[in-house]
């Protein structure tokens, strides 16, 4: 038997492990035999879709969250290999900026019918993200995020009680320079959050999506409010009527510089599509157009982002 030409990278320490059968048999039902490579390890993700590549799989399929399509996303990036998505994750904010549908069998039917579209990825420091990137208390949220979630299980009410449990205790705002679209700024703030997704946008009900579909990253920049105004912010941020120079600040460009004082080049945490990396600052973010070929619904527009 030929070797199938479709492997699906799942996620297992997502909860998702057990959907593996699934999976195969949605695939079948197609008439399509694919290879599944089930990672027990998140870390290892991106390595895995990199072996993929090297076995000479046409089209990986990414099976979980955003951080685990991040991490497949990465592999992949400027590759010339297709990306299938099988969103199986809390948020999904890339599969749905794609307008795939949430059940197993329709978004296996996308994969099968093979109509793709060119979609631009973001880089810092040379690492992929297709949503946000952040600095400050968020990497800290997601650690917490994390053992709430190993405890009680995954869930939209656990993710924001996770972020209010971060602000209670949070300690001071970091100081930045941050450069954007010919515009500098230099700040103290507990938060950069720089966005490279319209649909998150939209769903956050926050400005810029204009923005993104003109090419540029859009940076958010929290005040520095102390605790009693980032839980202000953080409500308006849920409750959708954060607004520009109250609740945040705003700046935009294709490329975005953000840097510490001299000194400060000790590795730091920065969420990457909700996992945490440690890099090393000055930090350099940048919109590539075009570097991921993705499998897309036929009724998806391109131009709505």
């Amino acid at each position: 038997m030929a070797q199938p030409d479709i492997c699906v990278v799942m996620n297992a320490g997502s909860g998702k492990g057990e959907e593996a059968d699934r999976v195969r048999d949605a695939f079948r039902a197609q008439g399509v035999e694919v290879h599944v490579d089930l990672v027990e390890d998140g870390s290892r993700i991106e390595a895995v879709a990199r072996e993929a590549v090297e076995r000479g799989f046409g089209t990986i399929v990414a099976a979980g969250g955003d951080g685990t399509i991040c991490a497949v996303a990465a592999a992949l990036s400027q590759s010339g290999r297709r990306m299938g998505i099988l969103p199986l994750g809390t948020f999904n904010y890339f599969a749905r900026s794609l307008a795939l549908p949430d059940d197993l069998d329709e978004s296996v039917a996308v994969i099968c019918a093979g109509r793709t579209a060119p979609i631009r990825v973001a880089t810092v420091n040379g690492q992929v993200f297709l949503n946000n990137a952040s600095l400050g208390v968020y990497p800290a949220i997601l650690k917490v995020r994390e053992e709430i979630y190993g405890r009680w299980g995954r869930s939209r009410f656990l993710a924001y009680w996770s972020v209010l449990k971060v602000l209670a205790r949070m300690g001071r705002p970091l100081r930045l320079h941050v450069r954007a679209g010919g515009e500098e700024r230099i700040v103290r703030s507990p938060l950069i959050f720089v966005v490279n997704n319209a649909f998150q946008l939209e769903q956050m009900k926050l400005e810029g999506s204009d923005r993104v579909a003109a090419g540029d990253l859009v940076v958010f920049i929290a005040p520095d409010t102390g605790r009693l105004g980032m839980f202000r912010n953080a409500a308006a941020l849920a409750l959708g009527y954060a607004s520009v120079d109250q609740n945040y600040a705003m700046m935009s460009g294709p490329h975005v510089e953000i840097d510490l004082p001299a000194g400060r080049s000790r590795r730091w945490h920065v969420a990457l599509d909700g996992e945490r990396e440690r890099m090393v600052p000055p930090f350099d973010l940048r919109a590539i157009e075009g570097a991921l070929e993705v499998t897309v619904p036929g009724h998806w527009d391109r131009d709505v982002r």
